[in-house]
């Protein structure tokens, strides 16, 4: 297979296919974010898409998974998109899931009945980096929404149908009373949105990030772990979606803890809870088994 610099995907498209249709990310501008920074957006060219997949056909023979990356495949023309999908569909008979990241931007410069086209088309899962639901801290970090725009592109993509996983961070206000309010607001907007999926991430100032720059000059200070697990469980008391799938085995976070809510709320909280009680760090994550 064919890649341009380095890769990533969410950690449960791990079995998917990874068919690189973009470079980079449309906006590139988050503060805290380090994945994409050497590279120029850009679209390849369908050529080469289409001779990726006849490779990937040939190495792999039919597939069941694929990833749409780099950072924002939904940037693209949709029209360019939708031949991406007929051509996935075509070729691996056996195609039951084709995911994408989607940035709040790039998915409210689509119409509706556009995202309902690629929806219909076999765009099945999106992965949208909420991070926060606080209007100051979306501003801070350069996230290129304010909250409400971010609730709208949530909402779009949950009406036209996708299978939406939204991604938080915790510890994005830092240390300070903007904790509980990063939290509270957290919670508030992914009330609204209504995924299907929450996964939570940890912040982890990355070299070269001008997030690292404001740790290292004193402008920013990280939580530490008891800190972040605060913030969890105020995201735990507070989230009233029926049947949301809470995600938080990332390798950045400090506790890895998963389940469904609000059925298994009250086991998430007592979890948390003991944790926070005892604050012994054995029951965490090491930091040097800490990743992106």
């Amino acid at each position: 297979m064919r890649y341009e610099g380095q890769i990533f995907r969410p950690f449960s498209e791990a079995n998917s296919y990874l068919l690189q249709a973009t470079i980079g990310c449309s906006h590139n501008r988050c503060t805290f974010c380090g994945m994409y920074k050497k590279k120029k957006y850009r679209v390849r060219s369908m050529q080469e898409i289409k001779e990726d997949i006849q490779m990937a056909w040939e190495y792999h023979g039919d597939l069941e998974k694929v990833f749409i990356c780099d950072g924002d495949a939904i940037a693209m023309e949709t029209h360019q998109l939708l031949e991406i999908l007929n051509t996935l569909y075509q070729t691996f008979p056996s195609l039951r899931h084709v995911g994408s990241y989607v940035g709040p931007c790039s998915t409210l410069s689509k119409s509706n009945s556009e995202l309902k086209e690629l929806r219909e088309a076999g765009l099945v899962k999106v992965y949208l980096g909420v991070e926060t639901g606080d209007d100051r801290i979306l501003q801070e970090v350069k996230k290129g929404v304010s909250s409400e725009e971010m609730l709208e592109a949530g909402r779009k993509l949950v009406d036209s149908g996708f299978n939406l996983t939204a991604m938080v961070l915790l510890g994005l206000a830092g240390k300070g009373s903007r904790s509980r309010e990063h939290a509270l607001a957290t919670a508030d907007i992914i009330n609204r949105i209504k995924p299907k999926y929450l996964a939570a991430m940890t912040v982890t100032p990355v070299p070269g990030t001008v997030l690292h720059q404001q740790v290292q000059k004193g402008e920013f200070q990280v939580l530490d772990a008891f800190e972040t697990l605060e913030e969890m469980k105020i995201i735990f008391e507070n989230i009233t979606v029926d049947n949301l799938k809470f995600v938080g085995a990332h390798a950045s976070n400090y506790l890895p803890i998963q389940g469904t809510l609000p059925r298994d709320k009250q086991k998430m909280l007592d979890t948390v809870e003991m944790v926070l009680r005892n604050r012994e760090h054995r029951y965490l994550r090491a930091e040097d088994m800490r990743g992106l």
